[in-house]
């Protein structure tokens, strides 16, 4: 141990003695990168830390936001269909990579409510997310077409959601059903609809739009590959358990 010592000691020395050599103004400029390396290094530490891992799931009511919940945090649907009147909130590892080896980021998931009295929950949460995913009832898509559309055109609009564009999927559930319809079909429906909520409410003047951002370009139909962040279409089946395209959008946005 006194040999170490003595060694650290030799080194030290010799360190005072190179400094002591040295013209005074490149010692400062030394002194100076390593502070800029130090601040550039917390910086990107901050940074990373800081980086949001929520996951906003978003949509009507019934259209099965609430058993997607339990299916990403529990790998079950639990008691089948549930309408929910309160917001769940949890942080947790994805059923589907408890089992992974090696060290798996949580994620945090909050499943809003689609009761039209429950909209400023959304308003609450959507700052915070990484990500949306607006479920949509692929089954009884035709009779709550027009509602879905003015609510993900509220959410396409939000300020905070295309300033930090926070990407967006539109998740159509319930594909298993025989009578459910396609994702392009949504798809294309869900577009036309936005186009005419676009151009009613571009009708309306600027003063009387608040936090909203306009879509799309002028004079062209309107199609999600318009907006400013990332919009995709899938499907699946929440109440069968196939929700590997959600799971996989979650490991693209948190884990990225």
């Amino acid at each position: 141990m006194d040999e170490w010592i003595n060694q650290a000691e030799a080194w030290a020395g010799q360190a005072e003695r190179w400094i002591r050599q040295q013209p005074p103004e490149q010692i400062y400029v030394a002194v100076a990168v390593i502070a800029l390396t130090i601040l550039v290094l917390f910086a990107a530490s901050c940074f990373k830390s800081s980086k949001s891992n929520t996951i906003v799931l978003s949509g009507l009511s019934g259209s099965g936001k609430t058993i997607l919940f339990y299916q990403l945090r529990d790998g079950s649907a639990h008691q089948g269909t549930v309408t929910s009147m309160e917001h769940n909130n949890d942080t947790f590892v994805l059923h589907s990579e408890l089992e992974r080896k090696g060290k798996v980021k949580p994620v945090h998931i909050v499943d809003v409510p689609g009761h039209a009295r429950l909209k400023p929950k959304l308003d609450e949460f959507l700052p915070q997310a990484a990500g949306v995913v607006f479920v949509v009832d692929a089954q009884d898509f035709l009779s709550s077409m027009q509602a879905a559309a003015e609510y993900l055109y509220d959410i396409l609009t939000k300020a905070t959601v295309v300033k930090k564009r926070v990407p967006v999927l539109i998740f159509c559930n319930k594909t298993d059903k025989v009578t459910a319809h396609s994702k392009e079909f949504i798809k294309k429906q869900l577009e036309k609809e936005v186009n005419k909520l676009r151009e009613s409410r571009n009708a309306i003047s600027s003063a009387d739009i608040t936090d909203e951002v306009q879509l799309g370009v002028p004079g062209e139909a309107f199609n999600f590959s318009q907006c400013q962040n990332n919009v995709t279409v899938a499907e699946g089946a929440g109440l069968t358990g196939n929700v590997s395209a959600v799971e996989q959008f979650i490991r693209e946005h948190v884990r990225a």
